[in-house]
């Protein structure tokens, strides 16, 4: 009786372990994949506009390290702000990425991207490759995706590089230019970004 109690214990303890690794645990590839597979559907042709950009928003939201890239993107000069100010950085900033995310992705109607393969960078970070499929318009693509794997349970995207060019990068450069061209007033790259928010 003993015995089987025992053995009870030890099955229901190696399925539970199994569950928990299952469903924590994602590879990198497949996460791209998902979220690849998820924005698909989202630019489904029988969607309006409106809907797509809300479904695509969702989706960065949940898989996108927003804040990562905002923070990123501020270069140096989130060094001397305040927490209060970070906050409202972030704030106006994930607006503007979630805007600037789903309005040119909702342009796209049903785009292929086939990923192909993966690649452990650090403890950090991975890169996933992937090419977004030629159509008769419009060229193959090379499109990286470097994904936060520290925590395997949550990956989350932080870069594309689309043909050899990281859009952080891009994106970084050009805050900077914003503020060193308005003597390093960092409030001249919130409003900015407050006038995109706005902008119908």
């Amino acid at each position: 009786m003993f015995a089987n109690k025992v053995i009870k214990t030890l099955i229901v303890s190696i399925i539970s372990l199994f569950f928990t690794v299952n469903s924590f645990s994602i590879e990198p590839k497949d996460f791209v994949q998902q979220t690849v597979d998820k924005a698909a559907k989202a630019l489904d042709q029988n969607l309006s506009k409106d809907l797509k950009i809300f479904k695509l928003k969702n989706i960065a939201l949940k898989t996108v390290d927003i804040r990562g890239i905002g923070f990123y993107s501020l270069g140096k000069y989130r060094k001397n702000m305040s927490e209060e100010k970070k906050e409202e950085y972030l704030e106006i900033f994930t607006k503007y990425f979630l805007k600037t995310f789903s309005s040119r992705l909702a342009q796209y109607s049903d785009p292929k991207i086939i990923v192909n393969s993966q690649k452990k960078l650090n403890e950090k970070y991975t890169m996933v490759s992937s090419t977004l499929v030629a159509t008769e318009d419009k060229p193959e693509v090379k499109i990286d995706w470097r994904v936060i794997t520290k925590d395997p349970s949550n990956p989350l995207i932080i870069d594309l590089i689309i043909e050899g060019v990281s859009l952080a990068k891009v994106q970084k450069e050009e805050f900077n230019s914003i503020i060193l061209s308005n003597d390093g007033n960092v409030d001249a790259l919130f409003i900015n970004l407050q006038k995109f928010v706005e902008k119908e």
